[in-house]
């Protein structure tokens, strides 16, 4: 098997739930996701989660989903459900308005 099966594109659609808007985690995702080299958004929603979509190789959307169930410190994660989804075609990860 050739060397870039790891080079693969994911995309990953992220709902965290817990104690997490007014915490920072837009921010601090953003933050992650920009050092890790991925791609794609984040945003609150309304019901009080958090949704990101998250863009990259595998070990990369693989990085950034154990960060989300962590989260910046002052986050409480309950939990997080990841679903497949489209990749972007945007460089760079933005937080983008409450939806």
């Amino acid at each position: 098997m050739s060397s870039t099966v790891s080079n693969l594109m994911a995309a990953r659609r992220l709902r965290i739930h817990g104690f997490v808007q007014g915490v920072g985690f837009r921010w601090a995702m953003a933050r992650e996701a920009e050092a890790q080299g991925a791609s794609g958004w984040v945003r609150n929603r309304f019901d009080g989660t958090v949704e990101a979509l998250v863009c990259g190789d595998d070990a990369t959307v693989a990085r950034l989903i154990a960060w989300a169930r962590i989260g910046p410190e002052a986050a409480d994660v309950s939990r997080v459900e990841v679903e497949l989804a489209e990749e972007t075609h945007s460089p760079g990860f933005s937080r983008q308005p409450s939806a």
